[in-house]
């Protein structure tokens, strides 16, 4: 007998087809969808009903590239270059990070994504234990990663990468399933092609993908060529990573030839547009790389950067800024947005199995967006008004593997008053 059936909404499934299904409802039992379609006359199978009164019921949102703990830093360093913003401002607090900085981070970081409609999100950081526990506790989805930057010793590194490769191991699959792990070495200009080898065969080892940072100033590139005689992408491709699994964000600075290697070795990519366009790096050419057949998704990067994990945001910037760049109007359309945060940022993550569209044998990860407001009316084209009226705090409801994590804007896991008090303290101790 099925638990529970959402009905008398717009359900926008995010399938093959791209079904809207008006009037429509949604069924699950024991985490997982058994039913999408029109509202049935007969309910009475279902233990638990819910009228949706007209609202939007989707997919939940897919986060895949972000630095949780690094919600401590919102508005600490803004206006700057990348660099400078890294060298002089963002690495030196980091380096006076505790587990309990990364812990109340994340719990803000994941406070702000459920409050938005995420319910899977890319984690690489340090302290990543506690980032770990902190999506165990709030029942949300966390694909996670422990960067490994390779300055200092020799040791230093190696240390890293056990500490790394431990956390992959020791985590994957744990949280009922919720968690799975990647290796990451940070970037080719934080990692000597040795230890980025190394990583590599780690990452066959424990059969986990890989992520990493790449392209994403021209800066960054122009010093690769300038090192190893190639860019980023052919450099990653001769030592053998993108021969695993592979995840990587920015792209920015990527041309025709490094596209034609990421989409030859199925190279998925995290598009964050809004973080790129705030550091200045530029606009990746994700027009050209979806014609070539590119896995692309949508990130948020961390909030230190963006500064908000608010992914309808990313959905509006990426179907508007890369009109205006090709000066056509069809560049990104708001269902090709939709996609990039739903069905693609569950294959970018390799779970399209489970999550990312609304449909029976899947896991029932969705949202419910409340469309009873003005700036969703006249009732023309749901799609159209997610992408270019909505906001991820029109979100009324979160559920999780068939656990509601929010209802009715209040979160059902998560202290969110100690979370705000303990995360401000954290951040005061941090910066003082």
């Amino acid at each position: 007998m099925a638990w529970k059936l959402l009905y008398n909404g717009t359900i926008i499934t995010s399938n093959v087809k791209d079904e809207v299904i008006e009037n429509g409802a949604i069924g699950f039992e024991d985490g997982k969808i058994i039913y999408v379609g029109e509202t049935p006359e007969d309910k009475s199978s279902y233990n638990e009903t819910v009228d949706l009164r007209g609202n939007y019921v989707l997919p939940g949102l897919v986060n895949t590239h972000g630095h949780t703990p690094m919600s401590l830093l919102r508005g600490y360093a803004d206006d700057l270059h990348l660099q400078t913003w890294l060298e002089n401002k963002i690495w030196p607090l980091e380096a006076k990070y505790t587990p309990e900085h990364a812990k109340w981070g994340a719990r803000l970081s994941i406070l702000e994504m459920i409050r938005t409609g995420t319910t899977t999100f890319v984690d690489m950081y340090d302290n990543m234990d506690e980032v770990a526990k902190a999506v165990e506790e709030a029942g949300i989805r966390g694909v996670l990663c422990r960067g490994v930057i390779g300055f200092g010793s020799e040791e230093l590194r190696q240390s890293k990468l056990e500490e790394a490769a431990a956390f992959a191991k020791n985590w994957n699959h744990a949280a009922d399933g919720r968690i799975t792990t990647m290796l990451s070495p940070h970037s080719p200009y934080t990692c000597s092609p040795e230890y980025i080898t190394h990583i590599i065969d780690r990452s066959a080892e424990l059969n986990v993908p890989l992520h990493t940072h790449m392209s994403e100033t021209k800066y960054e590139v122009d010093q690769n060529i300038e090192e190893f005689g190639v860019t980023p992408v052919a450099h990653l491709d001769k030592l053998g990573f993108f021969d695993r699994p592979s995840l990587v964000a920015h792209a920015v600075h990527v041309d025709g030839e490094d596209i034609e290697i990421l989409a030859r070795k199925d190279v998925k990519v995290s598009h964050n547009i809004i973080s790129n366009l705030k550091l200045g790096s530029g606009i990746a050419p994700i027009g050209n790389m979806l014609a070539k057949g590119v896995t692309v998704s949508l990130g948020t990067d961390s909030v230190a950067s963006n500064n908000n994990l608010d992914l309808f945001e990313e959905l509006k910037a990426v179907a508007t800024v890369h009109k205006g760049a090709a000066q056509d109007a069809t560049a990104v359309t708001a269902r090709q947005a939709l996609r990039m945060a739903t069905v693609s940022g569950a294959a970018s993550v390799w779970l399209d199995e489970r999550i990312g569209s609304l449909e029976a044998g899947k896991d029932a990860d969705l949202i419910v967006v409340d469309s009873n407001q003005s700036f969703y009316y006249p009732k023309h084209n749901p799609i159209s008004h997610l992408v270019y009226s909505g906001s991820g705090r029109d979100v009324r409801d979160v559920y999780v593997k068939g656990k509601q994590i929010m209802a009715n804007r209040q979160f059902m896991t998560i202290d969110e008053e100690k979370v705000l008090y303990e995360a401000n303290r954290m951040s005061r101790i941090l910066t003082e």
